[in-house]
């Protein structure tokens, strides 16, 4: 069993660097400025790049030299000076609905092997994949679980304290993340599940006796509920209500609340559950190769059987396969992506299945939680509802895996696998768009303390030299081939930079958010049109990430309306991929996007062989 990897050495623990991790540095104005004219020049003309250099260099020697002293000064009193204003800035204070719009959908075990999608196998499996999701919680609270690391050096584990029992509330003007996980060294930690159904809400605690529920004990309240659940009334499906703009839902959330006090206990008990197990009705039809229906039905699926702030919502289909539904604000996509690795791995060690005993325990059955609505609510969820499905309807999704090859031909030919695909990506927006594509991949920063993420920005002069002399019939092979080597090149050296905290978007926002809290008019850089139309203040026409090596797909929606949101994930002989656009917008298209992805994988790696790089 490959269980070894995601357990700690016997002298180590999950959280043991925490205290020695580096702060988040602040990066020298100069070089972020110098970065940030560089980041917008292929998409200024002469003129353009003339006056926003103008305003770069008014904003260096004036308003922005004193803001980046203020940062200093905020640095040096926190180990990590961007934490709290990403998390309100990112996710807290956004208003627009988080389901859709800031949650991811997706990471889920069993994309590629272990079963056939069967009918009558959901509960059983739901039982197996989650007893493996709580030994990985055990795992957690005895700090067992692996530290991550680059080569030695230990990297921020703080992002898995917000896996288990940890949801969004939401708040008339900005929502509170409330966790309540806590490591066995320190306290008692919620063992309860929440299990969502045919828009009705069940509890029940997975430690029974002090040991965790085993396979057949879960499938005996698994069958319970979903038995309950066919033979009555669909419940109300309160949990729509998650799915509305933010303020709108805080209050709501008040009036439920004001309404019996027995709804606060309910809404209290599904903030500090495990994590929600939602059992579906649908059958989304996946392969090895077109995990589309399945990676759309994560994204948008029922409303009323998950609940759009908790960190991690489980979904089990009625054909035996899973998604799932995260909430963004407390972690990036590596945590639940990491999960579902693990489990992914003890399933295909054990083929699936449970070896251990059958004996089910006389634990307590299930509790219905039911919320006291009256009219009103019901109006609510029925407008929720409505709009969900109305953004849902708009929504294209693709999500195919490229087989001709993957990781090990690349590192053969001694090519950066996720610099490949971001280049390929450049290449088959330009040829779609004829035009550069301002793009945002997210770098990791957790070798630092509590470190989330920077922008690496992918679109850069070199990716569009090379893009428009691939292009260009009359480019030969040799000058194609050394202008890809100066894409890579610079590729690389930008994701190095942001990765050990020398990037620029991160410190622009902190100098901007210095500027709010002070006071100061918006200083003219962040209200320049160079500064929106490469993608800053979060105007990305490509919204892009690695989810990792592993078997997990993710997706999330464009940033922007005539954008793209592009998840992908490289394995040693293949490269998945999830895209999406709107439907409203007349000038993107997801599948062609996927299908000019797919030609520019394939041309690339024919320059690769024909140059021998």
């Amino acid at each position: 069993m490959e269980k070894q990897a995601f357990v700690a050495p016997e002298e180590e623990r999950t959280f043991q660097y925490q205290d020695s991790l580096p702060p988040l540095p602040v990066p020298p104005l100069e070089k972020s400025l110098d970065k940030f004219l560089e980041a917008v020049k292929p998409f200024a003309t002469e003129a353009e790049f003339r006056a926003t250099s103008a305003i770069v260099q008014r904003f260096g020697a004036g308003v922005g030299k004193v803001l980046h002293q203020k940062l200093l000064q905020r640095a040096k009193s926190k180990r990590n000076w961007l934490e709290d204003w990403w998390l309100d800035t990112a996710y807290l204070e956004v208003r627009i609905p988080s389901q859709l719009n800031v949650n991811f959908g997706g990471p889920t075990p069993y994309l590629e092997h272990c079963w056939p999608l069967l009918d009558g196998t959901q509960l059983e499996r739901t039982s197996i994949s989650t007893w493996h999701t709580l030994q990985f919680w055990d795992l957690l609270r005895r700090e067992k679980l692996a530290v991550h690391k680059v080569g030695n050096r230990p990297l921020d584990m703080n992002q898995f304290t917000m896996l288990f029992c940890t949801c969004k509330v939401p708040g008339v003007t900005k929502d509170t993340l409330c966790s309540y996980f806590m490591p066995e060294s320190k306290g008692p930690c919620p063992s309860h599940l929440v299990v969502m159904c045919r828009g009705r809400t069940f509890t029940f605690d997975t430690v029974y006796d002090g040991s965790i529920l085993t396979p057949p004990e879960l499938l005996r309240q698994f069958t319970y509920i979903r038995e309950t659940c066919d033979r009555e009334p669909v419940g109300e499906g309160v949990s729509a209500l998650t799915t509305e703009e933010r303020t709108r839902w805080a209050k709501a959330r008040e009036y439920l609340i004001s309404i019996d006090p027995k709804n606060e206990a309910i809404l209290e008990t599904i903030q500090s559950s495990l994590f929600v197990v939602s059992l579906e009705d649908a059958k989304p039809y996946a392969t090895p190769e077109n995990y589309t229906p399945l990676s759309l039905e994560a994204l948008t699926g029922d409303p009323t059987i998950r609940w759009g702030d908790k960190s991690y919502n489980c979904i089990s289909y009625a054909d035996g396969s899973f998604g799932s539904n995260c909430d963004h604000a407390p972690y990036d996509a590596m945590v639940p992506v990491s999960l579902c690795h693990y489990v992914d791995q003890q399933l295909k060690a054990s083929g699936g299945r449970w070896e251990g005993s059958k004996v089910v325990r006389s634990i307590p059955l299930p509790q219905e939680l039911v919320f006291t609505v009256d009219d009103r609510v019901r109006s609510d969820i029925a407008l929720a509802k409505q709009q969900y499905s109305e953004a849902v309807r708009d929504l294209q999704l693709v999500s195919y895996a490229f087989t001709s090859f993957g990781k090990a031909e690349l590192k053969k030919k001694r090519l950066h696998p996720d610099t490949f695909v971001q280049l390929a990506l450049q290449l088959a927006y330009y040829r779609l768009h004829g035009a550069p594509g301002s793009c945002y991949e997210t770098a990791t920063t957790r070798q630092f303390y509590h470190g989330r993420t920077e922008t690496m920005r992918s679109c850069t002069l070199e990716a569009q030299h090379w893009c428009r002399s691939m292009l260009d019939p009359t480019v030969n092979m040799d000058t194609k081939r050394k202008r890809m080597e100066a894409a890579f090149s610079k590729h690389n050296q930008l994701m190095a930079d942001a990765q050990n905290g020398r990037g620029f978007d991160r410190h622009l926002l902190g100098l901007s958010l210095i500027a709010k809290e002070e006071g100061l008019p918006v200083p003219e850089l962040y209200t320049d049109p160079l500064y929106f139309k490469s993608g800053g203040g979060g105007n990305f026409v490509l919204s892009t990430s690695l989810v990792g090596y592993t078997s997990s797909q993710g997706a999330v929606v464009p940033m922007v309306k005539h954008g793209y949101g592009f998840f992908y994930r490289i394995k040693d002989n293949r490269i998945a991929a999830s895209c999406t656009a709107w439907k409203s917008c007349a000038e993107t298209d997801a599948e062609i996007l996927f299908r000019n992805f797919r030609a520019s994988l394939q041309e690339m790696m024919q320059l690769a062989i024909l140059s021998q790089l």
